[in-house]
């Protein structure tokens, strides 16, 4: 794997590809505008936040390394890395790298010819947790083990390391001078974190010491007991901590699956965490029904919940429920009073959740990261940029924004770049380099590269236009309805795909398709997608083998008919052999074709919960490109499978998924749209640029950036580079996720945190009123 390789293997449980939190750009003022939503964490004053207590935050899983330069570093990794370890630059509330002054009086680039020297100047009260002075040997061991030059280490990354010449002690003790062979113009994004020389100053140490545990730790917090059994990770108040106290006494981080947190929130279990938005609404709907108790709201007609287990349960299916549990079937009333028992107990324990869950508020704003839709340049249509092009300029890209962001109160506004966001320095919209939405223009763009609407088709039916399709369903999920797992269904196929052939059922047929467009136009009005529903489809089918089986019937009346006048009775007379019948021309239909082939497209969706609004974007795209007249295969797969057996191996052509925001684009961002290059056994490598999308130029711009020590001149490489990227075509921003957390009230300095990063030492709970201040 190239040096540039990538910081870590997706986290992908709702189409998250995760890279550590700490990449960022260059002090600056107001490039980059302002954050598109600012952080919610109910910012207080440290006077007012109560010394001690404890806080249980939920975290997708326990980590599997605690050494964040390791490729299976994680979320977890990097929180905890952040409070226990020295981040020399911390990420702003605009997602900008800014000097952390509990570890750095100064660093500065001192010399640029000949060559580049950054100067640290240390705090003088830094130390390790061992009370050793942070220092020169830290540094010189932690680029040792990560400049790519020793095997010995099983590093994920050394981007930045490798253009290091030396590092060496300055005039006193608490300087650190580090002299670059080649100019590096992310200095800024090395040793954070920095690990002590215990852990970088041997390949062992580094290689497994580092996994389990932190013996040596400088930050606010230190490193507790890590229990599997509980799936908790205690980070414990630093005593020999020199700066603000910590305001917690403990920090317990609880691995807890996404699916279960509203129940675990309401067991007690935590007290803060990031949550979809069916939690959130459950929130809502605790907190609403609360405000609505004594009759005024929280429940349905007659009675029955408004919300929950028990609302969608009509008067009469209970009428019937309650006589089947007490009528003469013995057996049938046994089964339905098991089933009435569970359901007892579903609306019980989802009431007693609802009730603990107004105890909760949640926090809201746009997470570091943005959704895309990536298409597949490897093969197949979209091989071709104007392909690309016709499908990105098809798109509403603000339409989809405020199908997802409006409903959660959030600002709803289309990402304009591949390499920032908003309020980061290096961000500018550059979308015009690609042009917006424009029907006609995608048309044009299809037209030009050769594809037609009604041509001939001549591959087998069910065959399609691109690479062969992957497995519909990789058997990690359950199908059917409800499963979250409906499988596959081909967009635009029951739109006279099949052509002159589907013709000889289109009488009988007629009725139930223009059913089936009226649901689909009511579908639209009221929000709700029917794309993925195949009835209409089904439908359609059944339509059009009644009309063959009508038309065989035919034929076999006509038959017997001339057999009973006399004019076949007779068998030495025979009959003449039927003419063979010449077979209908199949064409596209209304829908575009090539070279005999329909232009379908595969659309990998993950299928797991926290993925919804992921599949009901991927809904809306479809429905666009159909009004294109472009099928899409929507194939849903189990979210373990989603990025390593589709997006990574490209078995795919469209795909949903989200890349973290960067604050050093120059160096991050070059590895994801690098120009795949070939490999000595034939393979591509393609760094992490699932889209095998990318240019020379493209490449380059990032190389000069990278080396560029002029500031304001890096980033201007870095957008034109960007405007390369929109004009490639190959993944299309869509907007910034939404990042929602369930928190309780008095927890203060905590909550959506957007781009910045937190500040673990003042998270706290808030003091209480005094008396006097209760009177008032």
């Amino acid at each position: 794997m190239s040096q540039r390789r990538r910081r870590s293997l997706a986290l992908l449980t709702s189409g998250v590809l995760a890279l550590p939190l700490l990449t960022g750009c260059g002090a600056g003022d107001d490039e980059g505008g302002p954050a598109a939503a600012g952080q919610d964490i109910a910012t207080t004053t440290r006077d007012k936040v109560a010394d001690g207590g404890v806080l249980r935050w939920a975290v997708d899983s326990l980590p599997d390394t605690l050494n964040a330069f390791q490729a299976d570093a994680d979320a977890t990794t990097s929180r905890i890395a952040g409070a226990v370890l020295p981040q020399l630059f911390v990420l702003d509330a605009k997602g900008r790298p800014v000097a952390n002054p509990d570890y750095l009086e100064k660093a500065e680039v001192i010399e640029r010819e000949p060559k580049q020297v950054v100067l640290y100047k240390l705090n003088q009260q830094a130390v390790w947790s061992d009370g050793r002075e942070i220092g020169a040997p830290d540094f010189v061991a932690q680029w040792r083990a990560l400049n790519g030059k020793d095997s010995a280490y099983w590093t994920a990354r050394n981007a930045g390391y490798e253009r290091i010449e030396k590092i060496e002690k300055g005039k006193t003790d608490l300087e650190v001078r580090v002299t670059f062979a080649k100019p590096y113009a992310d200095w800024r994004s090395l040793f954070s974190p920095l690990y002590p020389k215990q852990v970088t100053g041997t390949p062992d140490a580094f290689n497994e010491g580092a996994r389990g545990t932190l013996k040596v730790t400088a930050g606010p917090f230190a490193l507790g007991a890590i229990d599997k059994k509980t799936g908790t990770a205690a980070l414990t108040r630093n005593p020999r901590w020199w700066g603000k106290q910590a305001k917690l006494d403990t920090l317990v981080l609880t691995a807890v699956p996404r699916a279960e947190r509203p129940a675990a929130l309401a067991a007690g279990k935590v007290d803060l965490a990031e949550i979809d938005r069916s939690g959130a609404e459950r929130i809502a709907l605790a907190r609403r029904d609360a405000a609505g108790k004594a009759g005024k709201g929280g429940a349905g007609a007659g009675g029955a919940p408004a919300h929950g287990p028990g609302a969608a349960v009509t008067p009469a299916q209970a009428t019937l429920s309650w006589a089947n549990a007490f009528g003469t079937d013995e057996e049938k009333a046994a089964q339905e009073k098991e089933t009435r028992t569970k359901h007892t107990e579903a609306v019980k324990r989802y009431a007693d959740e609802q009730a603990a869950l107004r105890g909760f508020t949640v926090r809201k704003s746009l997470e570091p990261a943005y959704t895309q839709l990536a298409m597949n340049g490897a093969s197949g249509p979209l091989a071709d940029e104007r392909v690309r092009r016709a499908v990105a300029r098809a798109l509403d890209r603000q339409a989809l924004a405020d199908l997802v962001l409006k409903p959660l109160g959030l600002p709803a506004k289309p990402v304009g770049s591949h390499v920032a966001l908003a309020g980061q320095q290096a961000y500018a919209d550059n979308s015009d380099a690609l042009g917006g939405q424009d029907a006609k223009a995608a048309q044009a763009l299809l037209a030009d590269a050769g594809w037609r609407r009604g041509g001939k088709l001549t591959e087998p039916a069910g065959a399609k236009a691109g690479p062969e399709s992957a497995p519909q369903d990789d058997g990690k999920t359950p199908a059917g309805p409800g499963t979250g797992n409906d499988g596959l269904y081909i967009v635009g196929e029951d739109d006279g795909a099949n052509g002159e052939a589907a013709e000889a059922g289109a009488e009988a047929g007629a009725d139930t398709r223009a059913a089936g467009d009226a649901a689909v136009a009511d579908g639209e009005r009221d929000g709700v997608s029917p794309v993925l529903a195949p009835a209409p489809f089904g439908a359609q089918q059944k339509a059009s083998l009644l009309a063959q089986a009508a038309a065989a019937r035919t034929a076999d009346d006509g038959k017997r008919s001339a057999a009973r006048d006399g004019d076949a009775a007779d068998p030495a007379k025979g009959s003449p052999a039927p003419a063979p019948a010449k077979p209908a021309a199949r064409t596209s239909g209304n829908m575009l074709a090539k070279d005999g082939k329909a232009l379908t497209l595969r659309f990998v969706l993950p299928a797991g919960p926290g993925s919804e609004s992921l599949r009901t974007v991927g809904e809306r795209i479809s429905q666009t490109l159909r009004k294109l007249g472009v099928n899409t295969e929507t194939i849903k797969v189990a979210d373990d499978s989603f990025f390593k057996d589709h997006i990574a191996s490209g078995q795919y052509d469209l795909a949903l998924y989200s890349w973290p925001a960067t604050a050093f684009p120059a160096t991050d961002a070059r590895p994801i749209f690098a120009k795949p290059e070939p490999a000595a056994d034939g393979s591509l490598l393609v760094e992490q640029n699932y889209t095998r999308v990318g240019t020379d130029h493209i490449d380059q711009l990032f190389d000069q950036a990278v080396g560029e020590l002029d500031e304001a001149q890096s980033r201007e490489l870095v957008r034109k580079a960007d405007a390369r990227i929109w004009a490639a075509a190959g993944s299309i921003p869509l907007f910034q996720r939404p990042e929602l957390v369930a928190v309780r009230p008095s927890l203060v300095n905590a909550g959506a945190f957007g781009l910045g990063a937190p500040r673990y030492q003042d998270i706290g709970w808030k003091k209480a009123p005094k008396a006097k201040e209760k009177k008032k």
